[in-house]
């Protein structure tokens, strides 16, 4: 199963992707753990992007398309996985089908964690991160929306698209999700 998982920050995209990766046994790719340890490792990716990183913003495609063939390539993602923090922007999903047409594989589903902003900065605010100042949470939600937002019509369009509410508690999402896959993926 080949997944990407979509939503603002505080949406739960973590949480998910590690409930979904553990049942259905398919490897988590986070960009955000691949761009700290290039960071950390001062590779030289992870110094071009390192500036983005630090002021909350969305690291150039060039840098973060790089990073996600490498990912892709490596053998445990051959039979499936699911991408967390890409793609952000329309760009980035046409680039992800690209690449995937070369490596012969198809995306099952863009998930997408439709959470309201309230509940977002709340979710935000209580995990007390570093990050998490209310004004760069408000960038990066505003960031969320003019850049990501986009995505949710291309993947509708190529109907691969699985809203879920992310108002839910933690449990009824997966839940939800996981229902919904098996579900699906029984009718494909």
């Amino acid at each position: 199963m080949r997944l990407v998982i979509l939503g603002g920050p505080g949406a739960g995209k973590s949480t998910q992707a590690r409930g979904l990766c553990d049942r259905f046994q398919i490897p988590l790719v986070s960009m955000g753990g691949i761009l700290k340890r290039a960071i950390a490792e001062q590779t030289e990716l992870g110094v071009q992007c390192q500036p983005y990183v630090e002021r909350a913003e969305f690291v150039p495609d060039p840098i973060l398309i790089a990073f996600i063939r490498d990912r892709l390539l490596q053998t445990d993602t051959t039979t499936g996985w699911l991408l967390e923090g890409y793609p952000r922007t329309a760009f980035q999903a046409e680039e992800l089908d690209f690449l995937l047409d070369e490596l012969q594989q198809q995306l099952n589903w863009a998930i997408f964690l439709d959470t309201s902003e309230t509940v977002m900065m709340e979710r935000r605010l209580a995990m007390g991160e570093s990050e998490d100042l209310p004004h760069l949470i408000e960038r990066r939600i505003e960031l969320f929306q003019t850049r990501t937002v986009p995505i949710l019509d291309y993947y509708d369009k190529r109907q691969r698209l699985l809203t879920v509410d992310g108002n839910q508690s933690q449990d009824q999402v997966l839940a939800e999700l996981q229902t919904r896959l098996i579900a699906n993926s029984r009718e494909h």
